[in-house]
């Protein structure tokens, strides 16, 4: 049996900043990430200012306790930020930050595909 660190369990359970922006919007960005390996899907949403800083991040994920945990991390870290500081954040800091094993590395990569600038339908 996998065993899964404090701060798995606790973004799974807890979730952050799970919802939905208005994709409509032109300061929203929306990326969408299937991983076909395990079934996860993930949608992450951010909203940009006129400055390039990430004000809002969202993220909807149907898959397993890491997948939602690794979601959820990322949207925090990326607040704040600005577009290009969030690019250079990589799945395995998220994996380090969530004590993620081997086999549940795939689980933080899907989750930082940069999104696509501007509506998507």
């Amino acid at each position: 049996m996998l065993s899964l660190s404090f701060q798995v369990v606790d973004h799974y359970e807890n979730p952050r900043n799970v919802g939905s922006l208005d994709k409509t919007s032109k300061n929203v960005g929306t990326g969408l990430v299937g991983a076909p390996a395990c079934g996860d899907v993930m949608k992450l949403q951010i909203q940009v200012d006129d400055k390039g800083k990430i004000v809002d991040a969202r993220f909807k994920t149907f898959g397993c306790g890491s997948a939602i945990a690794s979601s959820s991390l990322a949207t925090e870290w990326v607040k704040g930020k600005t577009v290009e500081e969030a690019l250079t954040i990589k799945n395995t800091d998220i994996a380090k930050e969530l004590c993620l094993p081997p086999v549940k590395l795939h689980c933080s990569r899907s989750v930082l595909f940069p999104p696509h600038h501007g509506p998507t339908g």
